[in-house]
């Protein structure tokens, strides 16, 4: 599935380019629960995730919130902390079990700057991220939160099969009991 991935998503790429970017991630499995990266520590890799959900996380006075979820055919990372190899402010674990495409830091930044599929790839990744955080920003000031839900709802149908109602609740900065009512009006 990855190299799938990579293929289309690389299809202006010599066959020669392409194929160092498959030859430098490395398979890693994360059973549920395992840590991807543990708050304080240096993230060491970047990722792409095959199958399963990995939960970004912080802690705010002693409770869990969810950040981001980074679901199959994604790729993801404690960004700052991998880049920098400084401590990461966020845990980034498994919620189910997970198969992963991992690439370390040195074989990274070779990859940006003597890849140009990569680094077009890479280049426009980041946009699309960009994009997205904005957007969750502006919907989390500017939308009720049976707005936010329907519009996962319309967008992300798949979350609300694949992840548990509490990290969605989270997700959505909505409690887990008024998720709940949400739910139970909508249907």
């Amino acid at each position: 599935m990855f190299s799938q991935f990579i293929i289309s998503a690389t299809t202006n790429a010599s066959e020669k380019d392409r194929d160092e970017i498959l030859q430098s991630f490395k398979a890693l499995k994360l059973k549920k629960n395992d840590y991807f990266v543990r708050e304080g520590k240096a993230c060491a890799y970047f990722c792409f995730v095959e199958s399963g959900i990995l939960q970004h996380s912080i802690e705010v006075l002693s409770e869990e919130k969810t950040t981001y979820l980074a679901l199959r055919n994604s790729f993801t990372s404690s960004l700052f902390s991998f880049l920098n190899q400084s401590p990461s402010r966020k845990n980034i674990k498994a919620i189910v079990d997970c198969n992963l495409w991992v690439v370390d830091l040195k074989t990274f930044k070779n990859l940006i700057e003597n890849n140009p599929a990569f680094h077009k790839f890479y280049y426009d990744l980041i946009e699309k991220q960009i994009c997205l955080i904005d957007d969750y920003r502006i919907d989390l000031l500017t939308l009720t939160p049976e707005e936010r839900y329907n519009k996962l709802l319309l967008t992300e149908p798949k979350l609300l099969q694949e992840v548990p109602l509490h990290y969605l609740a989270s997700f959505l900065g909505i409690s887990t009991r008024h998720m709940s009512r949400i739910r139970q009006n909508i249907k």
